[in-house]
């Protein structure tokens, strides 16, 4: 009986690790199918963002194209144009100085949060593809891009207080419009990829919405 009992455990046991070698194999091929769709959708997203990038950059080709890219992103460089807004803004409508300081703030803030990412992650900036950058950038990294982060966030926490000496317009449309284009201008000039702009915009309303946040929850508080 016991020589039974011992033959059937051994092969219960024999049976078990049959199963969960089985499970594992499984588990292996599950998991190595997720990184191949994962690597087979990061080589397409990385030939989109080129193929993008080199129809942008076929546009400066036209010499209004590039120098307009070339002053957006001179005026863009360490979110000067968004800060003199600002600061402009607080100077000339009193009612409301707090907030333009505050949405300055913001701006400043995007700015020195992508600089500390662009740090960790170390992306390359674009390589060269048949033509030579329009600008020259302050730095060698691309992820996220400063001048979408500062131009988002600009867009966000300026663009939606009235100002007072101008009959109680909103902002909201001009800035809007000035900072897609600068966002643009980054690709066409061949210094930033598709998915750096779209990081950098991102951080951008990310820290207003942060920035902006009441004590009770409430969303931005110049509405």
């Amino acid at each position: 009986m016991r020589g039974r009992g011992g033959r059937a455990a051994g092969v219960a046991e024999r049976v078990k690790g049959r199963v969960s070698d089985r499970g594992w194999a499984g588990g292996g091929a599950g998991r190595g199918r997720v990184f191949s769709v994962a690597a087979r959708t990061a080589r397409r997203w990385g030939q989109w963002e080129r193929r993008l990038l080199c129809a942008l950059g076929d546009c400066a080709d036209d010499a209004r194209v590039a120098g307009t890219a070339r002053a957006l992103s001179w005026s863009g460089e360490h979110a000067a144009v968004w800060l003199l807004v600002g600061l402009a803004g607080a100077a000339t409508d009193r009612t409301q100085r707090e907030r333009w300081l505050k949405g300055t703030a913001l701006v400043g803030a995007a700015h020195l949060a992508s600089m500390g990412i662009k740090r960790v992650v170390r992306r390359p900036r674009p390589g060269p593809a048949g033509r030579a950058p329009l600008v020259r950038t302050a730095g060698a990294h691309s992820f996220p891009s400063s001048h979408a982060a500062s131009a988002s966030a600009a867009a966000l926490a300026l663009g939606g207080l009235r100002h007072g000496s101008l009959g109680g317009r909103r902002h909201g449309t001009p800035l809007t419009a000035l900072a897609a284009l600068m966002c643009v201008s980054r690709m066409v000039a061949g210094v930033h990829y598709p998915s750096d702009v779209l990081a950098g915009a991102a951080l951008g309303a990310l820290t207003v919405r942060l920035g902006t946040r009441g004590p009770r929850g409430r969303g931005r508080p110049h509405g």
